[in-house]
């Protein structure tokens, strides 16, 4: 999202080199959307760009394509018409140099049920082998539950970012640990994608004061609660603790925070977390992709610190549907 959905996208060239990286390193779930910037640069089209000139690099990734936003209204269709028409405009942008893995609407649409919409991209497309497969995209645990009812689910994405693994488990975004998705997930099998597992970017440290924040970001854009003043620092108290923490560990701030992501898969009835930083650059690319053993000692002396703590702000404005 990061490389595309911005006033000023970082260079191209800078993309490419940062993607290289990601897969170097072993990062090679690659999360875009179809929305994710304007038609002629969003993640499809820079996806297209990158495999035209490294087309040896396109059985290495598994990419993960969120659409079903009507360019008309702005909101979520999960009509025939609609699915067919983002499905066909995000295969277009690809022009053939890869396939679609995972496709998923960035939300759920209430008003046209599911099997329409399913049964349709089932048939349609991934019997017919265009794309891989079906995931969802912030839903709660109701609708996973129906969802495998009508479709194989191969993947579920939803917020979660550094907090206590104890009940109850409310630091900063870790409500799916306890309000059923998680559980879902692992009943059915199916891989949890952990994004902004750095917290939009307040775990890294890099972002001390509301100042700090990059003028042509999308929290100021669209005025995320957590990042406005007020919030801000108080939530900033939460950062000094994640570099705390980071600094006995003998690492970085983001690593330990993605680094915990991945540890509530070693508890029963949890499944498989794939955590999905963002990265504009070579060098945060290199970083998110060390991952920290935190011991079950050290989860509990982090539970500890932060059990006092509880964030300010929601995850998202308003005009932003959640837990669908």
């Amino acid at each position: 999202m990061g490389l595309t959905w911005r006033s000023t996208p970082c260079p191209q060239e800078q993309a490419f080199e940062a993607m290289r990286a990601a897969l170097k390193n072993g990062s090679n779930f690659w999360n875009g959307g179809e929305f994710y910037g304007p038609p002629d640069y969003n993640s499809l089209v820079l996806l297209e760009r990158y495999f035209e000139k490294y087309p040896e690099d396109a059985d290495k990734v598994v990419i993960s394509i969120k659409g079903g936003a009507n360019p008309k209204t702005h909101q979520t269709d999960g009509s025939p018409e609609n699915t067919r028409r983002t499905l066909d405009d995000s295969l277009a942008q690809l022009k053939g140099r890869k396939k679609i893995d995972l496709f998923e609407f960035g939300r759920r649409d209430p008003a046209v049920p599911m099997e329409v919409t399913f049964s349709l991209i089932d048939k349609e497309y991934v019997q017919t082998g265009k794309i891989g497969g079906i995931s969802l995209s912030e839903v709660r645990a109701e609708t996973i539950h129906a969802a495998v009812k009508y479709t194989k689910v191969l993947a579920v994405e939803v917020e979660l970012s550094f907090g206590r693994l104890r009940l109850p488990c409310d630091i900063f975004s870790t409500d799916v640990l306890e309000n059923g998705v998680a559980a879902a997930c692992a009943q059915y099998g199916i891989p949890l994608i952990a994004y902004s597992p750095i917290g939009r970017g307040m775990l890294t440290g890099q972002f001390k004061k509301f100042e700090d924040l990059p003028k042509d970001s999308l929290l100021l854009h669209f005025n995320f609660p957590r990042f406005r003043p007020g919030n801000f620092e108080i939530n900033v108290q939460l950062v000094e603790k994640v570099e705390e923490i980071a600094e006995k560990k003998g690492c970085t701030p983001a690593q330990l925070a993605i680094s915990w992501t991945r540890a509530p898969s070693r508890r029963p009835g949890m499944p498989t977390i794939v955590p999905i930083p963002g990265a504009t650059t070579v060098a945060r690319v290199e970083e998110n992709s060390k991952l920290i053993d935190i011991t079950d000692e050290e989860l509990t002396q982090i539970d500890a610190i932060l059990a006092k703590f509880t964030p300010a702000g929601e995850r998202y404005p308003v005009i932003f549907e959640t837990n669908t």
